[in-house]
């Protein structure tokens, strides 16, 4: 066995993204402190408070692999007066939070699941 074989074999099979067509945050407001859920469709914004959140993509991984839910997200502040102003771009993980999260002084909002809509509207 060669040493690049040898090393093919020692790593851990590669997970398999399902791409997903809708997103399911968990959020909460800091001032009143209450913890909600919030979906929303791939490229469709959602708003929460003053918030506009966007998500490009999500992915999942199916039941036999460990859970992981991954979502690239756009977040925009639109405070009532003022500019619309983008405060977080980047992958937000269902499995780490706090790996790469929101930073605002008000709301926190974390990725909770990627979700099929057709699994979920036929039932």
């Amino acid at each position: 066995m060669t040493v690049s074989m040898f090393l093919l074999a020692a790593l851990p099979a590669q997970a398999t993204d399902i791409p997903m067509d809708t997103v399911v945050f968990g959020n909460l407001d800091k001032v009143t402190g209450r913890v909600n859920t919030v979906s929303g469709a791939i490229n469709t914004p959602v708003h929460f408070g003053t918030l506009e959140i966007v998500t490009r993509s999500c992915f999942t991984h199916p039941p036999e692999e460990p859970p992981e839910n991954a979502a690239f997200v756009e977040i925009f502040d639109r405070p009532e007066k003022g500019e619309k102003k983008k405060v977080f771009s980047g992958w937000m993980f269902g499995s780490s939070p706090a790996l790469s999260a929101l930073d605002h002084p008000v709301y926190d909002i974390w990725v909770l699941r990627c979700e099929s809509s057709k699994a979920s509207n036929s039932g």
